[in-house]
C-alpha cells in the first residue's frame, strides 16, 4: 500500500448550509479515513458572527483553533471563548455550539468519528440572546 496524500486544493470548498449555520460559513475537507477507521476532519472558517447550529457527535469532537477568534458554548453552561491553539473537546452527544465572535473571523479544525456512517446530529439555530450568553 502506497502513502496516500491529498494535495492542498484537491478537494473543493463547500458553503456551509443555512439549515446548519447562521452566517458565511466556509468548509473545507480535509480527510475521510477509509473504514475501518472512523476520523472525518474539515477546515471550517467563519465571518465574524458566524455559528454553528446547536448540534451533538456520536463520539465526540475536537476543536483545533488555528487563527482568529471565537466562541463555543455547551448546554447550560457560559459562553466560552476560543483562541488560537485552543483545543476544544465536546463529549459524545453533549449539545453545544461553536463560531467566530461578533467582530472577529475564525478557523478551526473539526475532527469526529463516524458511527453508523453518521458523525453529527444537527438540531435548532442558536438564536441571538444565547449567542450573546443571555441564555442556553
Amino acid at each position: 500500500m502506497e502513502l496516500e496524500i491529498k494535495r492542498s486544493g484537491s478537494q473543493p470548498s463547500g458553503q456551509g448550509s443555512a439549515e446548519y449555520f447562521t452566517g458565511a460559513v466556509r468548509v473545507d475537507p480535509l480527510h475521510q479515513a477509509p473504514d475501518p477507521a472512523r476520523v472525518v476532519c474539515a477546515s471550517v472558517t467563519f465571518e465574524p458572527g458566524a455559528r454553528t447550529a446547536w448540534h451533538t457527535h456520536p463520539l465526540g469532537q475536537t476543536l483545533i483553533v488555528l487563527s482568529g477568534g471565537g466562541l463555543a458554548q455547551r448546554w447550560g453552561g457560559p459562553v466560552e471563548t476560543i483562541r488560537p491553539g485552543d483545543v476544544i473537546w465536546f463529549a459524545p452527544g453533549e449539545k453545544h455550539w461553536h463560531g467566530a465572535a461578533p467582530t472577529t473571523g475564525m478557523n478551526h479544525i473539526a475532527m469526529q468519528e463516524r458511527e453508523n456512517g453518521r458523525t453529527v446530529d444537527w438540531m435548532e439555530q442558536v438564536s441571538e440572546e444565547q449567542y450573546k450568553g443571555q441564555g442556553a
